[in-house]
């Protein structure tokens, strides 16, 4: 018997009535129902192919990732610890507890910086759907149209929640956005009633933490291996009949109140459900490594060198404007690559050095550039922008000035491969063979595992891909 049992003992004939009724009107239960309910063949096409493309970078973006030490760490600590054998360390072969390989099979993913991100949010979505859904696919048996679906709606539950925090996190990292992400695709592998994943999602709004702070650490990737763990012990908890506040996200003190400072919208939770799904209009797949929010910069700062044409010693000026841009400290050199993929200096200055920016740009030997150095020094904020419309908040504009004074200007707002500028599986498919030979899987494989992500709704057993994500078959 539950407190909640044991203090309305007295209404115990009417407590089933009771119960539905507080329940439907709280955010947490009106997300589940919905969310809870959808079903694979009701969803677009176009949300199918976005998730089967989040599968495919994530596993490219922790391919590099399981050779960082901070993933390493946490992996070994995992491995010695043991427990049941339920779900696979990718690259590894280990099975451990499911919740404890979802967790580090994320950080694996976040800790390389290269995995996917909502436009709104700048949270990293991807990696906790793949690593919490395939960790409990994986044990469940779940199918491949399962798994899909978990991913779309999971990524609708984040992106709404996030959207309601109104852009404001009161220094609290995404990872506070992208765990509800997980316990909803948790919540959905594992069948949990309505009433059991509003459960899941209210012990996510009260366990789930992480400062922004951390971004330019290990602490990053490390708040989304606890992300991917809050996930699945929530819904695990849930499952087992663990209630919490029905209202935890929208009470004077809840979720939503603490974590967005009072700037909350909470009509966006529950506003045209299916109407458009997040996972199509907001996702962004990084094609090039490091903070998603300065791609647009980078890829304008590309567009004006290949236009000056112009060796990066004949430029004098690197002018960059954008809604978040309004005065940009003095830069200096990155020491490493926790610093690099966090400088939008060393974006702008590797993009005009190279007139490129790509995955080649997370080695040290670009890293310590001395021309890139240079032009670290070399980037101001815009002091007369042009007059520029962006409808995203990451858009940027770069203007290179030379020794001659020509300049040279370039606008972006949705980077590539965005929702709103498409995503071509070209793209994805080419960032998933750049990085996954970094797994040490042999090159036969990796195209093995492409090629089933490619028909993943025919998937009969999510274990068919976690199987081939061992060193040895």
């Amino acid at each position: 018997m539950t407190r909640r049992d044991l203090l309305q003992s007295a209404f115990l004939a009417a407590w089933p009535v009771i119960s539905f009724a507080r329940e439907s009107r709280n955010l947490a239960f009106t997300l589940a129902q919905f969310l809870n309910q959808t079903r694979f063949d009701s969803l677009p096409p176009r949300a199918i192919e976005h998730a089967k493309m989040i599968l495919a970078s994530t596993l490219a973006s922790a391919a590099p990732g399981s050779l960082i030490d901070s993933a390493r760490i946490v992996r070994d600590l995992a491995k010695e610890r043991g427990g049941k054998p339920e779900a696979t360390l990718w690259f590894d072969g280990t099975k451990l507890p499911m919740n404890e390989a979802a967790r580090v099979n994320a950080m694996l993913s976040d800790a390389a910086a290269s995995d996917d991100s909502d436009l709104r949010n700048v949270a990293h979505t991807g990696t906790t759907l793949t690593a919490a859904g395939l960790a409990i696919g994986e044990r469940t048996g779940a199918t491949g149209q399962d798994l899909l679906c978990a991913i779309v709606t999971g990524y609708e539950a984040a992106g709404r929640i996030g959207e309601a925090l109104s852009g404001d996190r009161q220094g609290f990292h995404a990872s506070v956005i992208v765990a509800f992400g997980g316990v909803v695709a948790a919540a959905r592998l594992l069948k949990l009633t309505d009433e059991q994943m509003a459960h899941a999602i209210g012990l996510t709004a009260t366990t789930m933490g992480g400062l922004a702070i951390g971004t330019n650490s290990w602490a990053r990737e490390y708040q989304a291996g606890n992300a991917a763990l809050c996930a699945v012990n929530a819904a695990l908890a849930a499952g087992r009949g663990f209630t919490v506040n029905e209202d935890m996200l929208e009470a004077p003190r809840g979720f939503l109140s603490v974590f967005g400072g009072g700037k909350v919208d909470t009509e966006k939770l529950t506003r045209d459900f299916g109407k458009e799904w997040d996972i199509v209009t907001h996702m962004a797949i990084k094609l090039v490594p490091g903070a998603h929010a300065f791609h647009p910069a980078v890829e304008a700062a590309v567009n004006a060198a290949r236009q000056s044409g112009v060796p990066p010693e004949d430029v004098v000026r690197i002018l960059v404007s954008g809604p978040q841009i309004r005065t940009i400290a003095r830069g200096r050199p990155p020491r490493d690559l926790v610093e690099a993929i966090h400088s939008l200096h060393y974006f702008l200055a590797s993009a005009v050095a190279d007139k490129d920016f790509s995955w080649v740009h997370a080695t040290p030997e670009k890293i310590h550039n001395p021309a890139v150095a240079r032009l670290i020094g070399l980037i101001e904020a815009d002091p007369s922008p042009p007059p520029v419309h962006y409808d995203w908040s990451w858009g940027g504009t770069v203007t290179i000035v030379t020794r001659s004074g020509a300049r040279y200007t370039s606008t972006v707002d949705a980077p590539k491969a965005s929702g709103p500028r498409g995503i071509e599986w070209s793209d994805v498919e080419g960032k998933y063979r750049a990085l996954l030979p970094d797994s040490g899987l042999p090159a036969k494989r990796t195209e093995e595992i492409l090629n089933l992500i490619h028909g993943f709704e025919r998937v009969k057993n999510v274990s068919e891909l976690t199987r081939l994500l061992r060193p040895r078959l």
